[in-house]
């Protein structure tokens, strides 16, 4: 039987207030202004908390025979399920390591086993290093050859065309961010993904700078490979990997022979972070409760949560992102290089007459926290001509006020 199809206009987000996370974060109470979410973001006491409690219980490895053992397991199941509702995936397609460079790196390898003359790997100047150098010498090193995608440095947009010229049934992976750390461009990846699958090409998502500001959903996306780091959310370092549990069990990977090889499991290599993992598992329930439930009878599951939250969110920090982008257009000597019509609330700037590197630490000066540099985005500076040195970088976070953005104004001000 057809479904009906239900046409009637999605209900407003929720009203969201960044006071009630600010409660919950005990650094914010330094006064500093903080716009370093992009590099990471502040702690919430229960995410600490989680963490501390993990290490203060009784705790071994994993196992099911002792108390100590099934505390270890049980960090480990939950987080892969916090994970796993946070991206829209199973709880066994998730592979926890130290970073998403780690990770990255350590798929690069696996991959390229299969990889020789003739194949060729795309990958994009708009990302973090991260999701270019592993795919450029795991190439190099099978003889495969890079394919570069160059976004537009004047509109900063990266359009599916761009992909066209480059994807070819010879091209065996295709790697793009789905959010800019530099400058906040957010790609259509859907369509990236079906240009991809169509040429039988795997799709590895770059979702770090995503994840913090949006809910992903991988299936939706098409990614074959998805991958975030939770201290970009609220959450402890270490980064996560997300891919179907069939593609997972058809790769095989460098380990130790002792080491299991079971999926996910296979894919991390030593002992997991217990005490992180815990704090994972914080960190997406403080997500999914930034707003709380309007009706607390109702038994919502912890994604329908996550989707709750993250649509203010989106509303809120696409408020805060104009008034930002407003206040810094008017600004005589900023020049602005974020442009792209769909982005994360990130902004790179920079001030006509003063050097960027010497700009951040007098903003310090005046508890305002933006740093500047190339953040790892080495080709997107570059492809800007910024060079290596990159602009000052402003990154909205789910805490981030109306009073910050006035505080930069001000310290700006100051400074020109």
């Amino acid at each position: 039987m057809a479904s009906v199809l239900d046409f009637s206009p999605a209900p407003d987000p929720q009203p969201y207030d960044p006071q009630r996370l600010r409660r919950q974060i005990p650094s914010l109470r330094s006064g500093i202004a903080h716009f370093d979410g992009p590099g990471g973001t502040q702690t919430p006491l229960a995410v600490a908390t989680a963490i501390a409690d993990s290490l203060l219980g009784p705790l071994s490895n994993r196992g099911t025979a002792t108390v100590p053992q099934q505390r270890a397991d049980s960090f480990v199941v939950s987080a892969r399920l916090a994970i796993a509702d946070l991206v829209g995936a199973h709880s066994q397609d998730v592979v926890f390591g130290r970073s998403m460079t780690q990770l990255t790196f350590d798929l690069a390898r696996t991959l390229a086993q299969d990889w020789g003359p003739g194949d060729e790997v795309v990958v994009s100047r708009l990302d973090h290093d991260a999701n270019v150098r592993p795919w450029v010498i795991a190439a190099e090193r099978a003889g495969a050859t890079i394919r570069w995608v160059d976004f537009d440095p004047d509109t900063t947009e990266l359009p599916v065309e761009a992909f066209t010229a480059v994807v070819s049934s010879r091209t065996r992976l295709v790697a793009v961010t789905a959010a800019s750390n530099l400058i906040g461009t957010r790609p259509d990846i859907a369509a990236i993904s079906h240009l991809a699958h169509q040429s039988e090409a795997l799709m590895f998502v770059d979702g770090v700078h995503l994840t913090a500001h949006s809910l992903p959903d991988v299936g939706a996306m098409g990614a074959d490979f998805f991958v975030c780091s939770p201290y970009k959310f609220l959450g402890p370092h270490l980064g996560a990997l997300v891919a179907d549990h069939a593609t997972l069990q058809s790769l095989f990977p460098d380990k130790l022979a002792p080491s299991t090889m079971d999926v996910p499991e296979r894919f991390e290599l030593g002992t997991l972070p217990y005490e992180l993992l815990a704090g994972v598992t914080a960190a997406v329930d403080v997500l999914a409760n930034l707003v709380p439930p309007a009706d607390t009878a109702n038994d919502e599951t912890r994604r329908s949560n996550l989707t709750r939250s993250f649509a203010a969110l989106e509303a809120y920090e696409e408020s805060l992102l104009d008034y930002l982008v407003s206040g810094l257009t008017t600004m005589p000597r900023v020049q602005i290089y974020s442009r792209a019509i769909h982005r994360t609330p990130t902004v790179l700037f920079s001030v006509d007459g003063l050097v960027s590197a010497e700009v951040s630490p007098r903003l310090a000066d005046r508890n305002v926290e933006a740093p500047s540099g190339s953040f790892y985005a080495l080709e997107c500076s570059r492809h800007l001509g910024l060079d290596d040195h990159g602009a000052i970088r402003v990154g909205l976070a789910p805490y981030s006020t109306r009073d910050d953005v006035d505080r930069l104004f001000n310290a700006l001000a100051d400074l020109i």
